[in-house]
């Protein structure tokens, strides 16, 4: 209920929870990523997140898009599953509308987790991406959703993409299982 209430926007003035995600990585990195979701600044966008992890969503979607010195993304519950057609993965989202944008003064630093979008500022659904590195650039560009609080070296270890546009060839790392935290 609380997390309705936080979508409908009817908290605004409360203090919301602390929610986070504990993502179980398997392939070339093997670990758990720890991220505290900021609710606070990007309600909408955590909502979104915490739902589709709640239902299941995002267990066996792959990092299909890992860029070295940059970020790594995943996220794409439409294309991204383990098994699927990797020459789709990251052209899609959820069944839910796009979202508008929740830009904040969070900057792109090391272990920031970010909303990926498409041109438009209000088109982020499912796919979100881990900093490796400071992106000065993003700042104010995208929604920042959270912060890796654990698992860095996990982050960093996963399989680096060789393709176009950092598209990773072969087999790519996996999210096995995420689950919410309270």
């Amino acid at each position: 209920m609380r997390k309705l209430a936080l979508v409908l926007g009817l908290m605004a003035a409360s203090p919301a929870l602390a929610t986070g995600l504990q993502i179980e990585v398997e392939g070339e990195a093997n670990g758990t990523i720890t991220i505290d979701l900021l609710d606070d600044i990007a309600p909408q966008h955590v909502a979104r997140i915490t739902a589709l992890a709640e239902a299941g969503a995002y267990d066996n979607v792959v990092f299909h898009r890992v860029i070295p010195g940059f970020m790594a993304q995943t996220g794409d519950v439409q294309f991204g599953m383990m098994g699927g057609d990797m020459r789709m993965a990251g052209r899609g989202g959820s069944d839910m509308p796009d979202l508008p944008a929740e830009f904040s003064s969070e900057p792109f630093e090391r272990g920031i987790v970010g909303m990926a979008r498409s041109q438009s500022p209000d088109s982020a659904n499912s796919q979100f991406f881990i900093m490796f590195a400071p992106a000065p650039h993003l700042n104010g560009q995208y929604t920042v959703v959270g912060t890796v609080t654990a698992g860095m070296d996990v982050v960093d270890a996963i399989k680096k993409g060789a393709g176009r546009n950092g598209e990773v060839v072969g087999q790519p790392d996996v999210m096995k299982k995420v689950t919410v935290t309270e």
